[in-house]
This record gives structure tokens, sequence and C-alpha cells, in this order.
């Protein structure tokens, strides 16, 4: 079951039998929009505010998750999910909503693999039939946690990234048709010294650099047995810091199998600056993009690296660096690649 130091094996190989993603206006307007389950014309979804509307986008997407696969919640044993905003409240509250037994996860933008890795864990030895898992954030919450409300108008420097409205989920179970979860790794924490909030690609490529390196190290493979490895959100800057640091230690990776959520999900054009962020990213370009590509043939082995910056407002207002981590999953669908 480990394999290496840091790497599960799953021999049971958990399956992802349905997956939801649930988007908001600027996501509509993107390059996977056709992807989404459901898209959101405003930011407000109907609440009176932005954290009320954070937590709608994960309960949607939650019961979109068992509605696809004709699942009752009360056949589901836990959920194990997370987000960005104080306490996670959105997902506790969320989690009120369904009545599923609750582990909240904090991985910052990692928690959707991080949850994905757990979920397969538990799944793989038996203790759980169902599991549902996934993240979500909010634009107008997030950026008002962390930085400034957007009424504010602040400008923000070209390193700074779009932060996702979006929830994605997944529900895991031991058996059932659908792509398989073979192996996870999990990250530890690096911290190169960075503190600029609004560079979160270039403060989260190491800890994606060392996951990575992780997994290939334990599994005793090399990165062209994936049709695609892919980060988190590492944007513009982090893909390509990270690319030259996997080159600077011999990891050999063709660039065009490494991408990254952060630039998949927008289009050119789309004033995300260096790309898009948040824990919904990588949560709403795996579990409705990608998966769909999998499930299509264009891809038989992923290995989705969820980066996570694990600051706080008081961290960054007490000059504290930016600790961050990632974490990988093995995705396989279909026969021998």
């Amino acid at each position: 079951m480990l394999k290496g130091h840091r790497t599960w094996m799953f021999e049971n190989q958990p399956v992802i039998v349905s997956t939801a993603t649930v988007g908001g206006p600027f996501e509509a307007n993107g390059r996977i929009a056709d992807d989404f389950d459901m898209l959101h014309e405003d930011l407000w979804l109907g609440e009176d505010s932005y954290e009320k509307a954070h937590k709608v986008l994960l309960e949607e997407a939650m019961f979109k998750a068992l509605e696809k696969a004709g699942i009752e919640k009360e056949k589901v044993q836990f959920l194990i999910a997370g987000d960005l905003i104080n306490q996670m409240t959105p997902t506790s509250f969320a989690a009120r909503t369904i009545g599923v037994p609750y582990l909240g996860v904090f991985g910052a933008c990692s928690t959707s693999m991080e949850g994905l890795a757990l979920s397969a864990f538990i799944t793989n030895y038996g203790g759980a039939d169902y599991i549902l898992t996934g993240a979500a954030s909010h634009n107008t919450a997030v950026e008002k946690q962390f930085r400034y409300p957007t009424e504010y108008g602040g400008q923000k420097p070209p390193t700074a990234q779009w932060t996702v409205t979006g929830a994605g989920v997944a529900l895991v179970s031991p058996k059932g048709d659908g792509p398989r979860i073979t192996a996870a790794t999990l990250g530890r924490v690096v911290d190169m010294g960075l503190s600029d909030p609004f560079n979160m690609g270039g403060a989260m490529a190491p800890a994606a650099v060392d996951t990575i390196e992780a997994h290939l190290r334990d599994m005793q493979i090399d990165a062209s047995y994936y049709d695609l490895i892919v980060t988190g959100d590492l944007g513009k800057i982090g893909r390509e810091v990270s690319l030259d640091l996997l080159h600077q230690h011999g990891v050999k990776i063709e660039e065009e199998r490494y991408q990254d959520c952060g630039l998949i999900i927008y289009r050119e054009g789309q004033p995300v600056l260096a790309g898009a962020s948040g824990a919904g990213c990588s949560a709403v370009v795996v579990y409705g993009h990608l998966l769909n590509r999998m499930k299509r043939g264009e891809f038989k082995r992923i290995l989705a690296v969820a980066t996570g910056a694990l600051l706080s407002p008081l961290s960054f207002q007490q000059n504290e660096s930016i600790p961050c981590i990632a974490h990988a999953v093995a995705i396989e669908y279909g026969g021998e690649a």
C-alpha cells in the first residue's frame, strides 16, 4: 500500500463514479464552459452575501453528482471537502445542508486532491461504500478576505491570478464504472521565503516540483508514464518556474504533457493576468474538463497535482513568508497506454 516514502498505491483502484462542476458568470465565458454541469449568470446566486453564494456552489455540485450517479445521499458515508474562507464556513454550512458525516480539510488550493487522496484511501480499505469529495471557491468572497474587496478597484500586478468562482465534486466508490484512482503522493510543506500574496504561482512552484519528483521516485517511473501531468493553479509564472526547476533537477518532461489548470479554464483575452487560482480551480478543471477528455479517450493516465498556499490574512500581516504544499493523485481510464 505504501510505496517509497510518501506514496499510496491503491490495489483495489477506487472509482470516480460521477462528478459535477458548477461555475459563475466569468467561467461561463471561459474556455471550458461546455464542461460545467451548471453555470450562473451572476455572482450572488440569489443570496444576500458572497459567502452564502459560495456555500450554494458546493451544495449544487454535491447534489448534482449524486443525481448523475443515481445515488441517494443516505447511501453516502462521508463528505470530505474544504474551501478558503475563514474556518471553512461555506463548506461546513453546505455539510449541514446535505447531512452527510463530514470531514473538513484545509489544504488551500490543494484541497481538491487532498480530499480525493483521502477518499481513495478510505474506500480502498473498505471504509466506505460512497464518499463525496470536493472543493469550492468564490472570487469576490476570497478576494475580500485575502486581498481587497473588488469594490475598491485596486490594481494588481501581472503576477496576480484570478480566483475561480466554482465548485467541483467527485463521488468515489470501491466499485463501479469510471476513472480509477491508482495512487496518491502526499505533499510536504515547502517555503522558499516568498511573501508576496500577489505571486502565488511563484511561491507554490517549488512545492509542486517537490511532490512530482517524490511521486516519480516512489513509483520508480519517469514523467512519460503519464499522458498528462497537470498542476493545480500555478498560472503562467508558476508553470514556467516549475518547468525550469524540473529540468534543472533532471526530470525529463515534455512541455505539452505538462499543463496547469489555471491556464486551461479561461480564454485568451479574459483579464486574468497570470491565470486562474482558488480551491475551485483544480476541482472544476479536473472533475469536469479533464475527466471528460479521459472518457473521450484523449488521455489514459493523468497525474493531477493540486497546489496550495497555506497563508492567512493574519500571517501576511505579521510579515510571515508563504508555506506551500502540493498533493498528487494518479487517475487512469481505459486499457493499457
